[in-house]
């Protein structure tokens, strides 16, 4: 059945009607359309950074779990994802099913060896470490690569990271690197990786690289702030003091991180599934303005990704609320209708 919204559509706020008869959008009206929503219009919600289909680390990719997971990513007004790491091979329906979200992914995480979860992802040697990352990249268009790990575990060297940039950019690829201490964070940032996923303990000097460079930072901010209060209970140690320093930090860093120019996306990292809007309230907490934040979450987010907004072309996605989102952003769980592939699959009248 052919839909219709209406309403003014952000960033901008210039008013639009649109029509969907299969998944693209048209201003041309369609005969017989239901108008399902007339509100706030966002080009569908995203998540940067999430890792369905899993319970706890090791786990196998459940199927059942990742249809779970990513429906309750819909729910939350979620028409694309970005999965930088997952517990295995993907369904054949995974990203492009009526009911899913949209979705890019790295496969398994790629790691040095004796690092990362046991029983997920890939330890590479670094001789292989390029080809690897590279091959993974010509078949789903990212690889991930875990640069760093425990307190007192080397780095993935700068030389190795910059030969993995260079193998998988050949292919037509791009690298997400996880890091969480300051060399891996640096030595990401010298090789020029396309976005740095976490990115505690980075050198808040890097900033003004990365936003020339085009280095996004997806700093999965409200996952670390909700771990903070049991780690601040813990015994005093080193991995404390790394774990609590590093969160308190990321803030700070967040916000230095949007000044300077870096792309900033949202990402909820893992479960429960289906709060980006967790994570669009924590960015707006930690300093960047409501219009940023959310468009880290949605119109910039999506533009990553090479997703056009609301606009005739456009995949046939979006989320609609009753009042612009960005005067309160607690608004974002409370969507009046989301569409997803020209399909009303929440909400609607």
């Amino acid at each position: 059945m052919a839909l219709r919204i209406r309403g003014p559509a952000l960033p901008h706020g210039e008013h639009v009607d649109l029509y969907a008869d299969g998944d693209r959008w048209t201003t041309d009206p369609v005969r017989g359309a239901d108008l399902v929503a007339e509100g706030w219009l966002l080009p569908g919600l995203v998540d940067a950074h999430t890792h369905p289909g899993a319970l706890a680390p090791g786990d196998p990719l459940d199927g059942e779990l990742l249809r779970e997971h990513l429906r309750a990513h819909v729910d939350a007004g979620v028409t694309a994802i970005r999965a930088p790491g997952l517990a295995g091979e993907p369904p054949s329906w995974f990203g492009v099913a009526e009911d899913v979200p949209r979705a890019w992914h790295a496969g398994p995480w790629l790691a040095q060896p004796g690092q990362f979860f046991d029983g997920w992802g890939r330890r590479v040697d670094h001789a292989d470490f390029p080809a690897v990352a590279a091959a993974q990249a010509a078949r789903t268009g990212w690889a991930k690569v875990v640069a760093d790990w425990g307190i007192d575990d080397d780095a993935v060297p700068v030389d190795v990271l910059t030969a993995v940039v260079e193998a998988v950019h050949a292919v037509g690829g791009r690298v997400a690197v996880h890091t969480q201490h300051a060399a891996g964070g640096a030595a990401a940032v010298a090789a020029r990786v396309d976005s740095v996923e976490h990115g505690m303990w980075l050198d808040p000097g890097l900033l003004a690289r990365m936003a020339e460079q085009g280095t996004a930072l997806t700093p999965t901010l409200s996952p670390f702030w909700s771990y903070l209060p049991d780690a601040r209970r813990r015994p005093d140690g080193p991995r404390k003091e790394w774990f609590v320093r590093g969160a308190e930090a990321h803030g700070p860093l967040v916000a230095a991180a949007a000044e300077a120019g870096v792309r900033v996306l949202a990402g909820t990292d893992s479960v429960p599934h289906g709060r980006v809007s967790d994570e669009v309230r924590a960015l707006a907490k930690a300093g960047m303005r409501a219009h940023d934040a959310l468009g880290a979450a949605s119109w910039d987010a999506r533009a990553y990704l090479g997703l056009p907004g609301l606009e005739p072309g456009a995949p046939a996605d979006a989320v609609v609320y009753a009042e612009d989102p960005r005067g309160d952003l607690n608004r974002l769980s409370e969507p009046l209708a989301v569409i997803l592939r020209g399909r009303c699959v929440r909400g609607g009248r």
